[in-house]
């Protein structure tokens, strides 16, 4: 059953909705400014829309088909449908005009989505549905998410959505988005996290020929372990992606970042907490963990045996250089969002916080900008680099609408 806080939520929204519909403006400090702005933008549909228009079938799938953002899903639709199938989600990917090239979906989802034609052909902008998540990523190009009665069109006002904006790293053009949707009901405070982290899986999963020869290309030649744990969950063994599950992830990560091994105990004290778990539960994993590793984890301690480099690493050591613009290229975000490991939050606390105070006291502006993505609503970090750039500066005005938009 949802919370009483997320029903008062939902209502509120509706109230806000019906305000703005029957008198324009009146009540739009009852919703965020993207919503307001959006609802604006909105205003040439129709709020009883019954479904989105749908290009041609023909035209849309020979896009797709000549498209890389066709050949990265190809790649990685196996964990795309695995989220979908856990969450009970329906996952679309758009092309850069909001148009709906894929979609797989969850049982009870994908019912509802095919409804309102959220299939591929649908468009999703404002000016053909009204606000959603979709449309704003693709207009911004920042993540974003519309809960219930903040959708423009009624239809969808038991939907809550998740959205990304998926960049070519070539090119840093936006190809479009992905979206993650489901019932209001079922909103929870890691789905945007989990938007950006597939978008981040999808944009390393594009055609080589499309991806630079820096932080995008995969270490395909690099011997050893490698581990991308900020804002995703990559682990790369002599050049070969492993596929493991979050618990898998999550052993390495810690037994990563403490080189040294851990003892059975202190790992499981670091990976559950306080948690009913048995060290059987977490020996079947080690075990598991060591046949993907071909062998290559020692036991008494816990202790991995091979050379081993993660991003974790990456940015503190550019953070200690005093290399503020790399390190922020090399943060991705939240060390592995959606952790409840209490060791893993609390670094990725601390790497959070690293970064941050790093960029106050040096709030170079490229690497504001970088950082404003990833944390939309921290307007101090926005504030002192504004304070201390020349009036005229070409980034000042970037930085003003991120300002604005956060607030």
């Amino acid at each position: 059953m949802p919370s009483e806080d997320l029903h008062t939520r939902r209502v509120d929204a509706v109230r806000a909705w019906t305000r703005f519909v029957s008198d324009g403006d009146d009540g739009a400090d009852a919703v965020r400014p993207e919503i307001l702005r959006s609802w604006q933008l909105s205003g040439v549909v129709s709020p009883t829309v019954t479904e989105a228009p749908l290009d041609d079938e023909g035209d849309t799938a020979e896009f797709w088909n000549a498209s890389p953002l066709q050949t990265a899903v190809a790649r990685v639709q196996d964990e795309l449908r695995r989220t979908a199938e856990d969450g009970d989600l329906v996952i679309a990917i758009t092309d850069e005009k909001t148009r709906i090239l894929w979609t797989y979906g969850g049982r009870v989802m994908r019912r509802k989505a095919e409804t309102v034609n959220f299939v591929p052909g649908g468009r999703w902008d404002e000016r053909s549905v009204g606000t959603n998540a979709l449309a704003i990523a693709g207009r911004t190009a920042s993540p974003s998410m519309v809960f219930s009665a903040e959708h423009y069109a009624e239809v969808v006002h038991n939907w809550v959505c998740w959205a990304a904006p998926v960049f070519d790293p070539v090119t840093g053009r936006s190809l479009g988005v992905i979206d993650l949707s489901t019932t209001w009901d079922r909103t929870h405070p890691i789905g945007l996290a989990t938007a950006r982290v597939m978008a981040r899986l999808i944009e390393g999963a594009l055609p080589s020929d499309r991806r630079s020869g820096t932080a995008a290309e995969a270490p395909s030649e690099e011997p050893g372990l490698t581990l991308s744990l900020l804002g995703t969950a990559e682990v790369w063994l002599d050049g070969q992606r492993l596929l493991l599950n979050r618990r898998q992830t999550e052993i390495l990560a810690l037994l990563a970042l403490h080189p040294g091994g851990l003892s059975v105990e202190h790992l499981h004290a670091l990976l559950y907490g306080d948690a009913a778990v048995t060290t059987s539960t977490l020996k079947a994993e080690v075990s598991h963990l060591r046949a993907a590793l071909a062998g290559q984890l020692s036991s008494r301690p816990y202790r991995l045996t091979m050379p081993v480099s993660t991003d974790v690493e990456e940015v503190q050591r550019l953070l200690r250089r005093g290399d503020v613009r790399a390190a922020v290229r090399a943060y991705g975000g939240d060390l592995l969002p959606g952790t409840d490991s209490p060791a893993l939050v609390q670094m990725g606390d601390y790497l959070a916080v690293s970064v941050r105070e790093a960029l106050l006291a040096d709030p170079d502006p490229d690497a504001v900008l970088r950082y404003s993505d990833l944390a939309p609503y921290d307007t101090a970090v926005v504030e002192a680099c504004l304070a201390a750039l020349p009036v005229h500066h070409p980034v000042a005005p970037l930085l003003k609408g991120k300002l604005a938009s956060a607030r």
